[in-house]
């Protein structure tokens, strides 16, 4: 009789303990998601108020009234769409190039035996140690002796040559494929590009999709890049653009709330539907070095 009353106290223990960390987990990943989402929580909420409710003393993150014209107001005031569409043209563009150049670079670092192989990667990991700070000026010269200060060129070529995170990225996820299916291949007389093309670009589809979030993201985002090279108001992106706006007028901050949220939307709505194959591109990305 005693010792079903020890362990029926034993039990309680273990689950009242139990119950204890699951709040606790909850309770700070509810206040962990609170404080990154109130910031988006008060751009959406200034972005449907009256300039008047704005500046009052007494803050409410609910609207007394929505004023949803603010949207179309900033669409009017802002040339939100001619900046939306060269933002949308060099996004687009990047992440075309990252999903050519990367992937073939990645393979041949992982599964292509060359002579220099290991060099050239350490090479191309060691350039991620150099801030974008220190290279900044001298990549500007080289684009302005060729003339191409001005243009989409120095915003979307470099693209086209990969980017050191994104071909590590892959090169990891390329390395948990066994090699033995690509023996099979060259046993069957299968091409290298033919084995990269139908064999290896099919399994990596997680880390692609990474890739191509990463690229989205990043340029979509990318305010020092148009800053340095471009020149007309005509090409300005999107994240220029809403800040040359502050710089040059009286601010109407229901307006560039308004601009700033279908700024910010793509990149949530994106995020959102490809998150699965995204989280599990990153997780089964670096499993075997």
């Amino acid at each position: 009789m005693e010792v079903g009353v020890i362990m029926g106290r034993e039990v309680r223990k273990m689950l009242n303990k139990k119950i204890v960390n699951i709040f606790l987990k909850y309770f700070i990943l509810i206040l962990m998601t609170a404080m990154f989402l109130f910031p988006l929580l008060f751009m959406l909420s200034t972005s449907v108020k009256s300039i008047n409710e704005i500046f009052t003393k007494s803050f409410h993150l609910i609207p007394e009234v929505f004023h949803f014209e603010n949207y179309a107001n900033a669409l009017k005031t802002i040339p939100y769409l001619k900046y939306a569409g060269n933002t949308l043209f060099i996004t687009v563009l990047n992440v075309v190039g990252q999903l050519l150049i990367s992937p073939m670079v990645a393979y041949s670092l992982s599964k292509v035996d060359w002579i220099g192989k290991r060099v050239v990667f350490v090479v191309l990991l060691s350039t991620m140690l150099l801030p974008y700070q220190v290279t900044m000026i001298p990549v500007y010269i080289i684009w302005h002796n060729l003339g191409l200060v001005g243009s989409y060129v120095p915003l979307i070529l470099p693209a086209f040559f990969g980017y050191a995170f994104y071909i590590i990225i892959l090169r990891q996820f390329f390395m948990t494929i066994p090699d033995s299916i690509l023996e099979s291949a060259r046993i069957d007389g299968a091409s290298e590009f033919r084995i990269y093309w139908n064999i290896m670009l099919p399994l990596c589809k997680p880390a692609l999709i990474s890739v191509a979030i990463f690229t989205f993201m990043f340029t979509w985002s990318d305010f020092l890049g148009p800053l340095i090279y471009l020149t007309k108001q005509d090409k300005y992106t999107l994240a220029l653009g809403l800040q040359q706006y502050m710089s040059q007028h009286t601010v109407a901050w229901e307006q560039l709330m308004a601009a700033s949220t279908m700024f910010t939307m793509p990149i949530i709505i994106i995020f959102f539907f490809a998150q699965r194959k995204f989280i599990e591109g990153v997780v089964t990305t670096g499993l075997k070095g």
